[in-house]
């Protein structure tokens, strides 16, 4: 059974967040909300490389790739959840998530499931906009009917 670039790729999201928020969490900068936005990094790579991969195979219909680069994103965003989701719980649960940003989204203290649904809201958001930008970038690469555009004359 092979496995969905979209998935590996999807993976490829997850591992790259995962380690950069190790990284932080080793450095003490786990607490740093503004280090948090650069997780949209990994969200654009993979994303990328799964359009690359697309358009190297000649699959050139942007609906299609528009479906391919959000089940990507989306993919990498769900399993980053799911692994923050452990990585709180091994940590200890709602007690961890008070040493987390208190300006992240909740003034209080939210739970784990609270935490987790927010964040999984905002990286849907993110991974929605991520690729629309990139289907942006990419629609010129794709020719909408076999003969161009028509030009009007008047």
């Amino acid at each position: 059974m092979k496995i969905p670039k979209e998935l590996i790729n999807g993976f490829i999201i997850f591992l790259g967040i995962g380690i950069f928020f190790l990284v932080l969490e080793a450095l003490g900068f786990a607490d740093n909300y503004l280090l948090r936005f650069f997780n949209i990094i990994f969200i654009f790579y993979g994303t990328i490389r799964t359009l690359r991969s697309n358009f190297r195979e000649g699959n050139k219909s942007l609906p299609l790739n528009a479906v391919s680069a959000v089940y990507t994103s989306f993919s990498g965003v769900l399993l980053s959840v799911l692994g923050l989701i452990i990585f709180i719980t091994i940590k200890g649960g709602d007690a961890f998530i008070e040493t987390l940003s208190r300006n992240f989204l909740f003034g209080g203290t939210p739970s784990v499931v609270k935490y987790s649904f927010s964040l999984l809201l905002e990286g849907f958001v993110s991974a929605g906009l991520v690729s629309f930008l990139l289907m942006l970038y990419w629609d010129p690469k794709y020719k909408s009917d076999k003969h161009g555009a028509k030009k009007i004359e008047k």
